[in-house]
């Protein structure tokens, strides 16, 4: 194995060269209501595509043909297609993890188990494989033993890793890892240097076991928004809590503490009478931009956004619809992996250079 001196995780808002979609077809849990969810998506790629490359799963030639149709609209040279089997569209999950791996790029083809075996995840588990065989990436992919989901992890460019042990710790991930074993393999596989563990936070209907990217999120490397709740009444209120008491216990580097900076909850939605994880740390980074769920809450939503763009000066910050993504317990985020500067063949004559 490469040695992990060599290695690095990019933050998110390092320069890409697109963002990866799994689109959603009548195969999927999308079924019942597969035209507002498509909706979402053309929204994402309309924004993915003003500022980078969209790069889109298909499940066969004929579901491609119907989503090209969609979006005929769109700078076709800013839009990839690859065909893969798919049981879902949680891209960040069963998608590539980036590297940067002596200053190129390297994919990462982690296993994908459904969330610890509560989802059908066979087709999913392989797109990584059929996607390293169509000769979409300019880098290479290398697959490893163990199980990882992006949305389970976040970190600062810079050697730091921020994660939740209910979720790396779950007995029906890497069950014959500690603590102290599974430390080792992210350290070994990406190259971190410390990981910084939050062990409160979860939110009701999350079925991933509490990933980080639904609670607390790097907006550079001093400064960390998270989801907050200010309503003793809420059934989050005391977990949320205690997970800011942990985000205000943790140090950079120079021991100085984090700049925190809360995300409120949206007003609480259902699913029947199951309350859904809506949070708006589920935001994406891409070049010059931040695209953040929205959720139908005009206080909460306003809230959000002007605070985000307070955390990413400089960047745009824009609202997506998520209302129906969040339907099937997950949002923006968890439906997109990024790729970073140097990933894909062919970039634009514009993109920066590679990762170092």
């Amino acid at each position: 194995m490469t040695s992990q001196i060599t290695r690095r995780l990019p933050a998110e808002w390092e320069p890409q060269d697109g963002v990866m979609l799994t689109w959603p077809h009548a195969g999927t849990a999308w079924a019942p209501q597969l035209a507002a969810v498509e909706r979402v998506y053309r929204d994402l790629a309309e924004a993915i595509t003003q500022r980078e490359t969209a790069f889109i799963v298909c499940r066969d030639e004929a579901h491609r043909e119907v989503v090209a149709a969609q979006l005929a609209h769109l700078d076709r040279t800013r839009i990839r297609y690859a065909l893969a089997p798919s049981n879902d569209t949680w891209a960040r999950d069963h998608g590539p993890i980036a590297i940067c791996d002596g200053g190129k790029p390297r994919l990462l083809d982690f296993v994908f188990n459904g969330w610890g075996g509560k989802h059908a995840h066979d087709l999913d588990n392989a797109i990584n494989r059929h996607l390293a065989e169509s000769a979409g990436f300019a880098s290479s992919m290398t697959q490893t033993d163990f199980v990882l989901e992006g949305g389970a992890i976040d970190t600062d460019g810079a050697g730091t890793l921020l994660t939740t042990r209910h979720c790396l710790l779950t007995p029906t991930r890497n069950p014959e890892l500690n603590e102290t074993a599974i430390e080792d393999r992210l350290r070994r596989e990406l190259g971190v240097t410390r990981v910084l563990w939050l062990d409160h936070g979860e939110l009701a209907g999350d079925d991933t076991d509490g990933h980080i990217d639904t609670l607390a999120r790097f907006c550079d490397p001093a400064t960390i928004a998270y989801a907050s709740c200010d309503d003793p009444a809420d059934e989050h209120y005391a977990e949320l809590l205690a997970m800011r008491g942990e985000l205000e216990a943790l140090r950079q580097r120079d021991g100085n503490p984090y700049r925190l900076i809360p995300l409120p909850l949206p007003h609480a939605c259902y699913d029947d009478e199951q309350r859904l994880p809506a949070t708006y740390a589920n935001f994406l980074i891409i070049n010059d931009v931040v695209l953040v769920p929205t959720y139908g809450d005009p206080t909460a939503d306003k809230h959000a956004l002007r605070a985000l763009a307070d955390a990413f000066p400089g960047r745009e910050v824009i609202g997506i619809d998520c209302l129906p993504l969040i339907r099937q317990y997950g949002s923006l985020h968890c439906v997109t992996m990024q790729l970073p500067a140097g990933a894909l063949a062919t970039p634009p004559a514009d993109m920066p250079p590679p990762c170092t």
